[in-house]
């Protein structure tokens, strides 16, 4: 079996034929990235995180890292895993990487990871990190509502599409620019998290900002 070859450039670096890679893999997910509005997302973010097996595209990353209010923080812009039946190694790689890059820009501190999602199976792609949000049985502190309105300033959505308590960002028609993952076992996602996504209108354009922490000592060993 191949192993998976993951790269990291920068997004100024993909020519036309990568971006259209990118939305050739898109159009067997649940979110049908079309290439102009990939192209438009490599202008928005820094980097660009590719997953290969046999020198075929199977999963990427656009994100940035950077330091939010002096928080170091990765924020994914926007993500495609393929749906094969290598997904969750694909996943594995995909997000191994990118803290593998926090370490690298952030050495010894912790390291905030937001990105927005309209599918709880895409959630799997924060199973390493801690102290998720939302997540089931919690109510969100004051802080942890303005790390959310954060994000959605960063993401370059209006701050009245959403709404902070929920944590759902409404949309306007167009298609949202999500971390699609669709999972291999869905059966086990847990009820309570699919609940939090139940509301959303995803015709619409509603997404879900969800963000988690990576620990210090869990990304030193990546480094």
């Amino acid at each position: 079996m191949a192993a998976i070859e993951v790269e990291t450039q920068d997004c100024s670096m993909l020519g036309d034929a990568e971006i259209e890679e990118m939305a050739n893999l898109c159009v067997e997910g649940a979110n049908a990235f079309e290439i102009g509005l990939i192209s438009k997302q490599t202008e928005a973010w820094v980097l660009a995180t590719t997953a290969r097996e046999n020198g075929r595209l199977k999963g990427f990353a656009l994100c940035t890292l950077e330091r939010i209010g002096g928080t170091p923080s990765v924020i994914i812009g926007m993500a495609s895993i393929h749906p094969t039946s290598r997904r969750n190694t694909v996943l594995r790689a995909v997000i191994n990487e990118l803290q593998r890059r926090a370490v690298m820009a952030f050495p010894d501190e912790d390291v905030v990871f937001g990105a927005r999602f309209n599918s709880p199976e895409a959630l799997e792609a924060y199973r390493s990190l801690s102290d998720l949000i939302p997540r089931p049985d919690h109510r969100a502190t004051g802080e942890e509502r303005a790390w959310g309105r954060r994000f959605v300033k960063r993401f370059g959505l209006p701050s009245a599409s959403y709404d902070e308590r929920a944590f759902v960002t409404t949309g306007d028609g167009s298609a949202p620019c999500v971390f699609d993952h669709v999972s291999l076992k869905p059966e086990t996602v847990d009820p309570e998290i699919a609940a939090i996504f139940k509301k959303l209108k995803t015709k619409r354009g509603d997404s879900v900002v969800a963000w988690g922490w990576a620990m210090s000592e869990d990304l030193e060993k990546l480094a």
